[in-house]
């Protein structure tokens, strides 16, 4: 398996520091705000996310919101060669890794969305597939795969569909809350993704 290129280092290390956690009012005002793509060109591997977190929101970084396990996942996975901290996604282009959404609006809990932004997010992300093509897309619940795609048996790894000729890959959602995969079983999931993408 090929080795992933070493985390670039960051022109604008200020960008990278330890950022200020949100206070409790700032999280709660982020309900339905929305968290700008981290793309490039050239992507390994485009992450989609189920919608941001209220935390993540606040914060303005991907899967930023204590106790979720995506960062820990890609180091174990060896997508990269040390742990980033959210507020590092800016360093994944050069990595050829970006992150998304299905649905673009913050909230608490992904349970409080509608079947129909589950469909309508499903088409932006196709679109998006389409404009950046990535050598694979990982859609990161295999809940919000199957409502955003209309695929009810979709299971977890690669699927026989493809999404605007792009390759999907289900990976669990690695939010604290998904009591069914622990750190070690997440790993296992996007080692799996990651040999395939980068053999």
């Amino acid at each position: 398996m090929a080795a992933m290129p070493p985390v670039p280092v960051d022109p604008n290390p200020t960008r990278s520091a330890a950022v200020r956690r949100p206070s409790a009012e700032e999280v709660a005002a982020a309900s339905d705000r929305t968290v700008p793509d981290v793309t490039g060109p050239d992507l390994l591997v485009l992450f989609s996310g189920i919608n941001p977190s209220l935390y993540s929101a606040a914060t303005g970084h991907h899967f930023a919101r204590p106790g979720n396990r995506f960062w820990p996942a890609l180091h174990g996975a060896g997508f990269t060669d040390r742990l980033l901290r959210p507020s590092e996604q800016h360093l994944l282009p050069a990595l050829g890794l970006g992150i998304t959404n299905v649905v673009e609006r913050a909230t608490a809990r992904a349970d409080e969305l509608s079947p129909e932004e589950y469909v309508a997010g499903g088409a932006r992300l196709a679109e998006r597939v389409g404009r950046l093509r990535p050598r694979y897309l990982a859609v990161l619940g295999v809940t919000a795969y199957r409502a955003a795609f209309g695929r009810p048996k979709a299971r977890l790894g690669p699927q026989d569909e493809q999404i605007a000729g792009v390759p999907v890959w289900v990976l669990p959602n690695p939010s604290g809350l998904n009591a069914h995969f622990q750190l070690p079983a997440l790993i296992t999931e996007f080692a799996a993704l990651r040999a395939a993408a980068r053999p």
